[in-house]
């Protein structure tokens, strides 16, 4: 195996790299990256213990070059990893990932790298090892990921049948490493036309190329009638699925194209090449070993990056960045064109602000027309919807949403955004019923990563508001938690089937389990007299009311659960606890609760209790760090959560959610 850092104690001293390029200095993620990795960041003159770190082959790496010569330091080549941000370094984003070579430079095929020694000497017959790289592969193309992933999924690629020319930027250092020039770039260009007879070819332009930062080889001058260029940011994964072949110097869109599938026509002398998976016009001799898709991917992807976890500042696998970049690109998604929203309170502007216009800030406005007018995507709080917001994304709460209930005005830390309808409306399909749908079939990861959430709100004792005291004592016996719920809420008057109240949903816990201890809990708005379904007494249905106790607490106290709506039920399945439906929740019809009420036919699906959380935590809702205000995967909220790191509504809150209850109540007093 190549080691990856000689001499470096991660949190110790580390060894002292001496830089020449300022970009080192300046660049925040990079030397945070490096410390963590074990490097001191140094000045002045290197001692026989140091080592210089240059940028790849950049225009600046002669300096670091001359200098470890001189003094004969080991030289290391820092580039960014194969996945990087959501657009190019121009741009100003900073690397998810770096990859820090002591070998050589992974795109120049004249000395050995240490991503080709492990490409050649590396064992890479792992079954966990590549398990995770299929598994990583499948991640990618469903959450249509790339080195630069700020495009849009759905834009549209050309009719299929073309074959694919992938352009570069003019000089860039890959291309020369590869010996390539414009006239590398025409003679391409014509195998293309001449190995596909008839068919039509598509250049793609590189996304540096499209934003203006460097020139590419292809122009409109290349194109004809049977040869275009397509410069809109598509996703390569669309493109690639489209392409009957796919011809490269040393783009790393042909790496993903062997990953789709293909086997790329190469020009130059990319990593990718001379492993028995492309069609290489000018190959590296020494490269004899032949490799699957998974095994090449598991070495670049796996082992020879080092990866960054920018919430928790640490160095973490793939697939943490691949959580991270899942968010973050679903965020600049669904905001690259601005939302206009109605049916928002006053107070809820501002988290929503933070939440959906990072890129392009919410213009708020209760007047549907002037909202469609603006010329955006429209949104509405699920509540406020109407007829005349037909089509229009909804929005609620997440299941992980506080510390703290949102009527007292605490902000969430997690939303959902539903295109179809609304998670708790059954009388049509929402986007969360089609997402659980989908994820009846698992993969290894997706599993394992369900798996760690259930574990860890579990072990924490984390629910939706995160909040309440210690039990009162319970008595001997099976135990029934029957939760109470808010009479008005949306989620009970669109949900609810024949039972509808509080004291209905008691009285038939009590008829259908007669012997039990029932123990009954009012929903915390409730308590804290903000909303309606308050009991003035239960008329013996329940023997204990636990007024002001932890849900979760109670959940680990109790046998099983009757509920109509509430989100208890689902928090109870993570606990394995049996539960009873008398409404249409979205966790009721898949099999996984038994269910006293009728269930949409839609939900025929058959989804594991893994598949449940992963569609409902993970790729339902949107999470927002509290830390750094950016999109974040749920872990990082459910983190936060447990630790106890999240602010606390102050008095105005508190004193404004007492007149929000107030005026409530003589609203539902007066209907």
């Amino acid at each position: 195996m190549v080691p990856r850092a000689p001499n470096a104690q991660a949190g110790g001293e580390g060894l002292r790299l001496f830089v020449f390029n300022g970009g080192f200095l300046t660049q925040r993620r990079v030397r945070r990256i490096l410390t963590l990795a074990g490097y001191r960041l140094a000045l002045g003159l290197p001692g026989p213990e140091d080592a210089v770190a240059v940028w790849g082959q950049s225009q600046t790496a002669h300096r670091g070059l001359a200098m470890a010569a001189q003094r004969g330091a080991p030289v290391v080549r820092v580039e960014d990893a194969f996945l990087r941000s959501l657009f190019p370094g121009r741009a100003g984003e900073p690397p998810i990932g770096l990859s820090l070579d002591w070998s050589g430079v992974h795109f120049d095929a004249g000395v050995p790298s240490d991503l080709e020694r492990l490409l050649t000497q590396a064992p890479l017959d792992d079954t966990a090892l590549l398990d995770r790289a299929r598994d990583a592969i499948a991640r990618l193309k469903e959450g249509h990921l790339s080195k630069y992933s700020g495009f849009d999924p759905a834009a549209e690629v050309p009719a299929p049948g073309y074959v694919l020319v992938v352009d570069q930027t003019r000089d860039d250092a890959s291309v020369r490493a590869s010996g390539a020039d414009a006239a590398r770039f025409r003679e391409m260009l014509v195998f293309a036309q001449e190995e596909h007879p008839g068919a039509r070819v598509v250049i793609k332009v590189h996304p540096e190329t499209v934003a203006g930062y460097r020139p590419g080889y292809y122009s409109t001058d290349d194109t004809s009638n049977r040869v275009s260029l397509l410069a809109d940011p598509v996703s390569p994964w669309a493109l690639l699925e489209g392409a009957v072949g796919v011809y490269t110097v040393s783009s790393q869109l042909g790496f993903e194209a062997i990953l789709a599938g293909h086997r790329p026509r190469v020009f130059g002398q990319p990593f990718y090449a001379g492993w028995g998976l492309t069609e290489d016009d000018a190959p590296v001799p020494r490269r004899e070993r032949r490799l699957t898709r998974a095994q090449l991917f598991a070495a670049s992807m796996i082992l020879y990056p080092w990866w960054y976890d920018p919430f928790r500042d640490r160095l973490c696998e793939l697939e943490c960045v691949l959580d991270t970049l899942e968010a973050q690109s679903r965020a600049w998604r669904q905001d690259r064109r601005g939302w206009a929203a109605s049916g928002m309170r006053l107070w809820k502007r501002k988290p929503l602000q933070g939440f959906f216009g990072q890129t392009r800030r919410v213009v708020f406005t209760d007047d549907a027309a002037k909202a469609r007018a603006t010329g955006r995507p429209c949104m509405v709080w699920a509540g406020k919807a109407t007829a005349e917001h037909a089509g229009w994304t909804r929005v609620e709460d997440g299941f992980l949403r506080s510390r703290g209930l949102g009527a007292e005005l605490v902000p969430p830390l997690s939303l959902v955004t539903d295109d179809l309808g609304i998670y708790y409306d059954p009388t049509g399909p929402s986007r969360l019923e089609s997402l659980i749908g989908q994820r009846a079939d698992l993969t290894a990861s997706q599993r394992q990563r369900a798996e760690r959430l259930i574990q860890l709100m579990t072990r924490k004792g984390l629910s939706k508001y995160n909040m309440g005291g210690d039990p009162p004592p319970l008595p001997a016996g099976h135990k029934v938690l029957v939760p109470g719920q808010v009479e008005d809420d949306a989620s009970v008057l669109r949900g609810a089937c024949g039972v509808r109240t509080n004291r209905e949903l008691l009285r038939a816990a009590r008829e259908g389990r007669p012997n039990a201890v029932i123990v009954y809990k009012p929903h915390p708005d409730v308590e804290a007299g903000l909303r309606a379904g308050a009991l003035d007494n239960n008329d013996g249905l329940a023997d204990v009311v636990a007024f002001g106790a932890d849900p979760a607490v109670l959940l680990d106290a109790v046998h099983e659960v009757w509920t109509m709506t509430s989100l208890l039920g689902f928090e109870a399945l993570l606990r394995g606890l049996p539960v009873t439906v008398l409404g249409t929740p979205f966790y009721s019809g898949w099999g996984l609760t038994r269910d006293l009420a009728p269930q949409p036919d839609r939900r025929s699906a058959r989804p594991t209790l893994e598949g449940l959380v992963h569609a409902a935590l993970i790729d339902y809702p949107r999470y927002r760090d509290p830390v750094t205000g950016r999109p974040c995967p749920a872990e990082v909220v459910a983190e936060h959560l447990a630790a106890g790191r999240i602010a606390h509504p102050g008095l105005t809150n508190r004193t404004l959610s007492k007149l929000q209850g107030m005026f409530a109540t003589y609203a539902h007093l007066w209907r």
